[in-house]
Formats: structure tokens, sequence, C-alpha cells
């Protein structure tokens, strides 16, 4: 019975998702179109059709593995460990000293590369 009724709601997903998509067009024509009424009504309403189209999308196979996913990805997001101040003040300050270093040698080249040149071209005083 489980097969049957996950076969069902699969044969129903294009339907579901086209349902989705027209929510989403009637939000957009129709913030346009109303443009005049209140922003925070418009708002409301939008917020509203946003929240009955993830209603709908949510149950479709891709929905409800897509959700899953998300979920999956803030649990994997709580086991990151994240640098300490110090750490990340340290790291900025050798990024820094880096690109500072990096640019007087690309500069001191370039002049090189420019006066010689000059020098070949005959341009140089």
């Amino acid at each position: 019975m489980n097969a049957q009724s996950e076969q069902q709601d699969s044969s129903l997903d294009p339907l579901k998702w086209v349902l989705v998509g027209a929510l989403i067009v009637v939000g957009v024509i129709g913030n346009r179109y109303f443009s005049d009424v209140s922003v925070l009504l418009r708002v409301v309403v939008l917020l509203g059709l946003a929240i009955a189209a993830g209603f709908i999308a949510l149950q479709t196979s891709k929905g409800r593995r897509g959700w899953a996913f998300a979920l999956q990805a803030r649990t994997e997001m709580r086991k990151v460990v994240w640098p300490a101040r110090p750490e990340v003040l340290q790291t900025t300050l050798m990024v820094v000293v880096m690109v500072v270093v990096m640019a007087l040698i690309l500069w001191g080249l370039d002049a090189l590369f420019f006066r010689l040149i000059a020098w070949l071209t005959g341009q140089g005083g």
C-alpha cells in the first residue's frame, strides 16, 4: 500500500509544481498590478502565497528530499569548529601583510620593466 501511495504522489508531482509556479506568477503579477495598494498589505499577501507555495512544494518527492537536505546541512553546520577571535585577527593580519608585500613586488617589477622598455625603445632620458 505504501508503494502505491508513493506512486500516486509521484504522478501528481508535476501538477503540484505547476500549482507552485502559478502561485509565484500570481504573486509577481498581483504585486505589480496592485502597486497602489499599501506595501504592508502586499507583503502580507506575498508571504501568504510564498508559504502556500512552499507547503505545496514540500508535498512533492523532490520537495521532501530538498527539506531533508536542508536539515542535514543545518546539522553539519553545527559540527563546524569556527576559529576564535585571536586566530581570525592573526590570519587577517597575515593576509594584509602578504597583499602589501606582493603589491610592492609587482609595483617594483612594473617600474623596472617600464624603465627597461623605455631604455630599449629610446623613449627614456
